[in-house]
């Protein structure tokens, strides 16, 4: 390691100012000072607060929908011309400066990457939204980060891990949360239930379990449920402590109407209507089952953006037993071992993630289809894990929307149905159309985020006749990024790969329109800290710095070593 490099690890010199990206309000007009970062002075800390240097940050689509919105962002909650905004969440960074009554707990120096939805005292204060971020050379941590509501959300870092692969860690995060999630398998304790009778619904309806002693909602409401089963649920609820309430059908059907937000919605009977007007009432993680045999006349306008990111979940069975819709085939979020996946809009950075993880398991699908609209997209892709996939002895193939024999070749791929497909284009025709490919017991993980309120029409017949599942999932936990920093330091997993383009803080804005444009296959990296550097492709260095070149693995991925290199050339 070189002089200058080991100086800047040990993060004992400070430049004079501070220079950073400042977003005044919605569009890239207002982004920097005359299209450039401006120049601050270096902020002074507080006796409770660090101040941090940002050595890498990735860029975040995310980040494209402040600029987007500006001030009608929901997690931006102040005047922004006053008060700009600098993004950046996906980081790493090293402590520069420590406050005196922090000084036994921090050495400057420590690297810490750092969980961005922080929460204090109730609020919401995003790292890179309503705390400065990472398109910054440097920023002051508070006690909103050091002492939040879920505790320290500052992560350390071991010495030895790349700036780069440290703040891939976040995006990497949101991927494998998608996999750790689970779900109930009875109605939700000390919850509210809503059981709304059909035309198609009986007496024989009871609960094997969950409406028991042994757990039960504390709320039940009822709608046109058939006589004797209501009574029975009524004599149940009297012995349980269960409250009871009864709401007409006409206020159901009315979405004006004032009514309770419920954790567990019951259809009996397949009425698509009624679906739809219930499905608007369910809480955050609620459930809707479906207790039916018969297909439903016509698809269902299911929100898939209430699905994302209120997690909302479709379940069904064909009773009598409601219990059963939940319980008899558990929703799995991991991906089948030795099944087939597919991968809908793979041709982004995070569906380059979803599939390197998928190929990457311990025990991963046999088949793995990803497709998108972008050929570019698809070819780094497929050159980037076809070498893997070989040697796992696993079919991956690569489909562009656009070729002629998609269609056919999809079909022949798919063969019976896929165990799970995961939809990372906030496509609603790509969601509907690849519904039709399920196969019996498969699951549709929404992960890409369409706003909520965005319909799309499904067959819903197969959650209780097929066992199909629909679930979403949005964002991480503080747990979730320390497992995938946990596993990006034991080698298992490598965001590096991840890594397609890099430049200095003033190729920032370059960067941010690059990810808007879908430019890149990968990541675009800025590296805060380091002498004016254009945006440039990882293949384009051999051209311009041969030596960090040299140091990418397979000529082609990020490493630690390339990283090294490429800061000794480039830092002041």
């Amino acid at each position: 390691m070189s002089d200058k490099l080991k100086q800047y690890v040990r993060a004992d010199d400070l430049p004079a100012d501070n220079r950073l990206w400042p977003l005044y309000g919605a569009g890239f007009e207002n982004l920097g000072v005359d299209g450039q970062p401006l120049a601050a002075s270096m902020p002074a800390v507080g006796p409770d607060e660090l101040l941090v240097r940002h050595d890498a940050c990735g860029i975040c689509f995310s980040d494209i929908k402040v600029i987007n919105a500006g001030e009608q962002h929901p997690r931006i909650f102040r005047d922004m011309k006053q008060e700009p905004v600098v993004l950046g969440h996906e980081i790493a960074l090293t402590v520069a400066g420590v406050g005196e009554t922090l000084a036994g707990q921090y050495r400057v120096g420590d690297r810490f990457i750092v969980q961005a939805d922080i929460y204090y005292q109730g609020v919401n204060y995003a790292y890179g939204y309503m705390i400065q971020g990472g398109m910054s050379q440097y920023a002051v941590i508070d006690r909103r980060i050091l002492d939040g509501d879920d505790g320290n959300y500052l992560i350390p870092v071991q010495p030895t891990t790349g700036y780069a692969e440290s703040a891939l860690a976040e995006p990497w995060a949101c991927v494998i949360a998608t996999y750790q999630l689970t779900y109930r398998t009875a109605l939700k304790p000390g919850g509210v239930a809503w059981l709304i009778g059909t035309a198609q619904s009986s007496d024989d309806y009871f609960f094997g379990r969950g409406f028991d002693e042994s757990g039960h909602p504390a709320r039940l409401v009822l709608t046109n449920v058939p006589p004797r089963l209501a009574g029975r649920l009524e004599a149940t609820a009297a012995r349980l402590g269960i409250e009871v309430s009864h709401i007409p059908a006409d206020r159901l059907l009315d979405p004006a109407a004032d009514l309770p937000a419920c954790d567990d919605i019951i259809v009996l009977g397949p009425d698509p209507d009624l679906i739809e007007a219930a499905s608007p009432r369910l809480a955050d993680f609620g459930m809707m089952a479906i207790i039916a045999t018969a297909s439903l006349s016509r698809p269902v306008a299911v929100d898939v953006g209430r699905v994302h990111y209120n997690r909302w979940t479709y379940v069904g069975g064909p009773g009598p037993d409601i219990a059963q819709a939940y319980s008899r085939r558990p929703i799995e979020a991991e991906l089948t071992p030795g099944g087939k996946t597919w991968f809908v809009g793979a041709g982004g950075p995070m569906g380059h993630m979803h599939a390197q993880r998928a190929v990457q398991l311990p025990q991963p699908p046999a088949t793995i289809l990803c497709t998108a609209r972008t050929p570019h997209r698809l070819v780094d892709l497929a050159e980037t894990l076809a070498g893997d996939a070989r040697e796992r002895h696993m079919a991956l193939a690569c489909l562009d929307l656009t070729q002629p024999d998609y269609t056919a070749r999809l079909a022949e791929i798919a063969g019976d149905g896929f165990d799970q497909i995961i939809i990372l284009a906030p496509s609603t025709t790509a969601i509907a159309e690849a519904a039709a490919y399920l196969a019996p017991g498969g699951v549709m993980n929404i992960f890409a985020g369409l706003v909520r309120g965005t319909l799309v029409p499904l067959d819903l017949s197969v959650v209780y006749q097929q066992n199909v599942r629909f679930i979403g999932h949005t964002a991480s936990t503080i747990d979730d990024l320390r497992l995938m920093l946990q596993q990006t330091e034991a080698g298992r997993l490598s965001p590096n790969r991840s890594v397609k383009a890099i430049g200095s803080l003033e190729a920032a804005r370059a960067g941010l329109m690059a990810v808007r444009d879908a430019v890149f296959p990968g990541k675009v990296v800025i590296f805060p800290q380091i002498k004016a550097f254009p945006l440039t492709p990882l293949e384009a260095l051999q051209a311009t710095l041969p030596t960090v070149a040299a140091r990418l693995h397979h000529g082609r991925e990020w490493t630690v070593a390339a990283e090294q290199e490429f800061l000794r050339l480039m830092l002041p």
